[in-house]
């Protein structure tokens, strides 16, 4: 009788998984229903504008809505692709009630809870652990929003619509950060991430020079479509550009510019990559016309070369790239230094004056100190050459929203921020790289604060609220990411795609 070895039987092979679609086949037919879409809205246009284009809208809001569903990581990619081209563009203008950014973000946002809710159910979704930034950042987020208004009903007062949605900013600044702390897990995510805003900053840096050396077709679009109430000849004073606002296109360069140089000095970027994209971004610096920008610059350079001091020794060397940053970006530069008054101040921060002193402080008392004023920091001017008086102090800009509470957490978030900054840069690579570019980041802002609220800025707080989703994820990250066979990091495809490999950096280069 044969005897029959069960244990040396071979196993038998692991019943494969049900095929599924890749994203290629998604996207290829996501691209022909679009295309699709496309040609039926053109032909519909032609007989009836609104509803053709009404069909383009809603099929490309599909797709989108899809795409973010299906990978969630796609949601953010599409919004900074996308975030500083159409942020400046008016509510009303294209779409009824909000920028077509916001647009953008609500939908990519149902895409991502739609690609959760899916995963929840299968169990393949898990929450995050929280951290004392998550804390921080949500006591922030209260004492923003329903803090101010709780303060109105104590003072007996009813929230008008206008103060009911100026609580939103805020709201939409931690959607983005719950957004990026969820689906941008991976090294390759996260240099995707960079890739897009420092390209994106090279792109609005490139349209300032233009705007300031007249271009007309710059000029021409920027007026038509952005800029559509203000005179042809005023718009190349400055570097507005696709941001509408110097102040905002200003701190896009700046945080663009620093990030740039945090991953050349940690080996993510290529060196001529580097040195391209600095150069653009740096005259971009001059072309915003903006002091808070070049003391912004002043700030990040100063921490710039005490946290990388090689930068230091390299400096010979890019002293012609900066020499030509000076030369395109000259005519900006020169026309702001010629507007200062017989005091040695720009002319524009005596108005900023002039506007605290008449109409903010007087309405500050001891209740208003401790329960803010309102949640609206635009007053109706009294004079027929303005329609509104702008709150142009960051710090009294909290005072007047939420008073002393809102102030102290947001001291409180800064002072988690920085540390959780100074933990993280520490690490190898692009992770390590966001860490140092958001403590700089972080810096200049405390500075330029004392100005203006940049942290509520357009194209600024979705900048800073997106590093600040790295960075937490990182500082909860215990082993995401691995060494292979070849010595390199390859990341776990957390996100769905397929993570390449990154080279490890010597923690000798990196200080």
């Amino acid at each position: 009788m044969t005897r029959i070895d069960l244990g040396s039987a071979a196993p038998a092979p692991p019943i494969p998984p049900p095929p599924t679609l890749g994203w290629r086949i998604v996207l290829g037919a996501g691209a022909a229903v679009a295309l699709g879409g496309y040609g039926l809205g053109a032909l519909t246009a032609s007989v009836e504008p609104v509803v053709g284009w009404g069909i383009v809208g809603g099929l490309a809001a599909l797709l989108l809505t899809a795409a973010a569903a299906y990978r969630p990581v796609i949601a953010i990619y599409v919004y900074l692709a996308t975030l500083p081209f159409v942020a400046g563009i008016d509510r009303n203008n294209l779409i009824p009630l909000v920028r077509p950014n916001e647009a953008v973000l609500a939908l990519v946002l149902v895409g991502a809870l739609i690609g959760a809710y899916v995963r929840c159910c299968r169990g393949a979704a898990r929450p995050p652990a929280l951290t004392r930034l998550d804390l921080a950042l949500a006591a922030f987020t209260l004492l923003s929003t329903a803090w101010p208004l709780a303060s109105l009903l104590i003072r007996g007062l009813t929230p008008t619509p206008l103060e009911l949605a100026s609580v939103l900013p805020v709201c939409k600044l931690v959607a983005v950060y719950l957004l990026v702390r969820l689906t941008v897990a991976t090294d390759r995510a996260i240099v995707t991430v960079i890739r897009l805003i420092v390209w994106s900053g090279t792109l609005i840096a490139m349209i300032a020079v233009m705007q300031t050396l007249d271009v007309a077709p710059v000029i021409r679009v920027l007026h038509t479509i952005y800029l559509p109430d203000v005179a042809v000849e005023e718009i190349a004073e400055r570097g507005t550009t696709t941001l509408a606002s110097p102040i905002a296109t200003g701190d896009f360069i700046i945080i663009a510019l620093i990030l740039v140089i945090c991953c050349s000095a940690r080996g993510v970027i290529r060196a001529w990559e580097g040195r391209v994209l600095g150069t653009v971004l740096g005259t971009g610096v001059l072309a915003a016309g903006q002091f808070s920008t070049w003391i912004a610059a002043v700030v990040a350079g100063a921490l710039l070369l005490w946290r990388f001091p090689r930068l230091r020794r390299r400096f010979t060397r890019i002293t012609p790239l900066v020499a030509v940053a000076l030369i395109v970006g000259a005519p900006a530069l020169i026309a702001r230094l010629e507007g200062f008054s017989e005091l040695g101040l720009p002319v524009s921060w005596l108005g900023r004056w002039d506007n605290l002193s008449n109409f903010y402080l007087p309405r500050f008392d001891f209740l208003h100190i401790v329960l803010g004023v309102s949640t609206n920091p635009v007053l109706q001017a009294p004079e027929t050459w303005r329609s509104v008086i702008y709150l142009e102090a960051g710090y009294l800009y909290f005072l007047w929203i939420g008073g002393l509470p809102l102030l102290a957490a947001f001291v409180w978030l800064s002072v988690v921020v920085l540390r959780t900054a100074r933990a993280v840069r520490l690490r190898p690579g692009v992770r390590g790289a966001c860490g140092a570019a958001l403590e700089i980041v972080w810096w200049f802002l405390l500075v330029l604060t004392v100005l203006d609220p940049h942290l509520t800025l357009r194209g600024t707080g979705d900048l800073i609220f997106v590093l600040l989703g790295i960075v937490v994820a990182t500082s909860t990250d215990h082993g995401v990411a691995a060494l292979d066979e070849t010595g390199h990091r390859r990341a776990v495809d957390l996100d769905g795609w397929n993570a390449g490999p990154h080279p490890v950096v010597d923690h000798r280069d990196t200080r």
